[in-house]
């Protein structure tokens, strides 16, 4: 089996959990992941091609809040469908998910998105989080407040009031893994994960610092998902994106 590779920061104690990866699976999936589509093709068909993405993301994309992986059903298309773009094109470094996307076309991998966001499936209830309850406030305040001083935008200003995400491109933050947001939240900083400009998440997460990750982490992966977790429409933000970002504006 082969170990995956990260630069990512945040990610203390994943790469064992990651070297855990099925080689059979992955082959298996790659193989049903590169055929080719029809406007008919059954849904039962199309997950079975999907088979390369539910070996990592469970079960119709659903993942677990317990694990590393994120899951992919019913977030936004125009997000998933910006994603896997990041990661066919390099923006997005993960050595698995870059060799899977590398020869799919811009319209297999929208039917990709298209095809995990149309499903509605109910989330895992959320597991508590044993940080200290100071580290949780501070993480609390820093999504539904932010930190005016520093520059640092509440999280709800762009990921909707009940941060289930905004259509068509900004995904929610709940039910996501404490270790998946810490790291992505690292990569930015880091570098190692990058959008088209203007890239508002690199921008944001330069000022972050590595305590501030860890509690907005902490506190968002311990919060219920709401009854109604769908993403709203960007009307739901009427005072507009604190940032120029091109999660909205490539839909547009």
């Amino acid at each position: 089996m082969k170990k995956q590779t990260t630069r990512q920061a945040g990610l203390p104690g994943i790469l064992p959990r990651l070297a855990r990866w099925t080689g059979s699976a992955m082959l298996l999936g790659l193989a049903a992941l590169t055929g080719t589509s029809a406007p008919a093709q059954a849904a039962d068909e199309m997950q079975r091609r999907m088979a390369a993405c539910t070996t990592c993301h469970g079960r119709e994309g659903l993942a677990t809040n317990s694990g590393y992986f994120p899951r992919l059903a019913g977030k936004p298309a125009g997000y998933l469908y910006d994603q896997l773009r990041s990661f066919r094109d390099g923006r997005r470094q993960q050595a698995d998910m870059n060799h899977l996307l590398a020869q799919l076309s811009d319209a297999y991998l929208r039917e990709m998105a298209e095809y995990f966001a149309e499903l509605d499936l109910p989330y895992a209830a959320a597991t508590p989080s044993d940080l200290p309850a100071a580290e949780l406030a501070r993480g609390r305040a820093l999504v539904l407040e932010g930190d005016v001083a520093r520059g640092i935008p509440a999280c709800v200003r762009c990921h909707g009031p009940a941060l289930t995400g905004v259509q068509p491109g900004i995904p929610g933050l709940l039910g996501l893994p404490r270790l998946y947001i810490a790291s992505q939240l690292g990569a930015w900083v880091t570098g190692d994960r990058r959008a088209l400009a203007p890239d508002c998440m690199a921008e944001v997460g330069r000022r972050l610092r590595s305590e501030d990750i860890r509690a907005v982490a902490g506190w968002l992966a311990a919060q219920p998902v709401p009854a109604n977790y769908k993403a709203v429409p960007a009307s739901a933000l009427p005072a507009g994106l604190p940032v120029a970002c091109s999660a909205m504006e490539a839909h547009r």
